[in-house]
């Protein structure tokens, strides 16, 4: 966090003990330990909210992503059934026009039936 060498932190403590006294010092060392531990505490608990509101955001454009693909792929379904159904209305209207022919015609097509086929003749028993 701060770049302090031992040299720099052995001054602190000597001006820190002439200041403070040797009797108040443990205290207020014990103190100091405190308070930097919070705010340990308080700027790890700050990067965790950051991460996780970043990752929601991730989240939330990768759910419009999705979305956005779901619509398209929607769409191309879509069209390609219109298409599926145009054609098939095309290949079904020829067999709708014999199926309009009136019944007359019908009839003198089907007036010579074809007779169902003679059973086959069963085998004597031989008891």
């Amino acid at each position: 966090m701060f770049d302090v060498s031992l040299t720099e932190l052995m001054v602190i403590g000597v001006v820190a003990l002439v200041v403070i006294g040797p009797e108040r010092l443990p205290r207020v060392a014990r103190t100091a330990g405190h308070l930097l531990g919070r705010l340990q505490r308080y700027v790890n608990t700050v990067k965790a909210d950051i991460n996780r509101e970043m990752q929601l955001e991730e989240l939330k454009k990768l759910q419009q992503e999705v979305a956005e693909q779901v619509k398209s792929v929607e769409s191309s379904v879509t069209h390609e059934m219109r298409d599926v159904e145009t054609s098939v209305n095309q290949s079904i209207a020829p067999l709708q026009d014999i199926a309009a022919v009136p019944p007359s015609l019908t009839s003198e097509v089907h007036a010579d039936p074809v007779s169902p086929p003679a059973p086959a003749p069963s085998a004597p028993d031989k008891t």
